[in-house]
């Protein structure tokens, strides 16, 4: 009898949405980097985007909690639309760092992290387009990220390092550890957000 019975498809809709949301944010911050000469207005877009994906987040688990028959299993769409969620709080948190701080311009570790971190965020929305489509060779995608997680942890890694050798400063050390440290965990939710989408691959390819 359950083949008779539509599923709801505006999912679809709602993650497409969410997954360009991540990346303009990645892109922002990216931004950010490259023009902080205009940093409070970067910061500020970032945080509009945030609140927006968690509005997309919010209707994504209504709409689960309201529909009787879903296009994927619950627990993915669950688990996508929460790793979404954690890439754009993890922008928020390194743009908000910056304003917390008050850093007068980013190093070059910052601006390598912003880019791998973008990079990241337009893997994580291929593949929802990928999957939108119906496409489930994803492991390009896969590969990709898990690359980028890697190089953004080798980076973070090293300029940490750096740090307790040359910064003379203990509170800039401070600073720039946590930042780059948020960094890093901005490409590592990435790549859970790409797990939930192999998962979601083997399922249904």
């Amino acid at each position: 009898m359950w083949g008779f019975m539509p599923s709801e498809t505006g999912f679809f809709d709602l993650f497409e949405q969410a997954s360009e949301n991540v990346v303009e944010a990645g892109q922002c911050l990216k931004n950010l980097m490259n023009n902080f000469e205009e940093s409070e207005k970067q910061i500020q877009h970032i945080k509009d985007l945030e609140h927006k994906g968690d509005g997309l987040t919010h209707d994504l688990i209504l709409k689960l909690n309201k529909t009787f028959i879903t296009p994927l299993d619950r627990e993915d769409i669950h688990a996508l639309a929460s790793a979404l969620d954690d890439i754009l709080d993890e922008i928020d948190a390194v743009a908000i760092l910056f304003r917390v701080f008050k850093i007068v311009h980013p190093t070059p570790t910052a601006c390598k992290l912003a880019d791998v971190l973008h990079e990241s965020a337009k893997e994580v929305g291929k593949g929802i387009s990928m999957l939108l489509e119906k496409n489930w060779d994803i492991k390009d995608c896969t590969i990709r990220v898990n690359s980028l997680e890697n190089e953004a942890d080798e980076v973070s890694r090293e300029a940490i390092s750096q740090l307790f050798e040359e910064e003379p400063d203990p509170k800039m050390v401070m600073k720039w550890k946590e930042i780059y440290e948020r960094f890093e965990i901005g490409t590592d939710c990435c790549e859970d957000a790409v797990n939930v989408l192999e998962r979601i691959a083997l399922k249904n390819g």
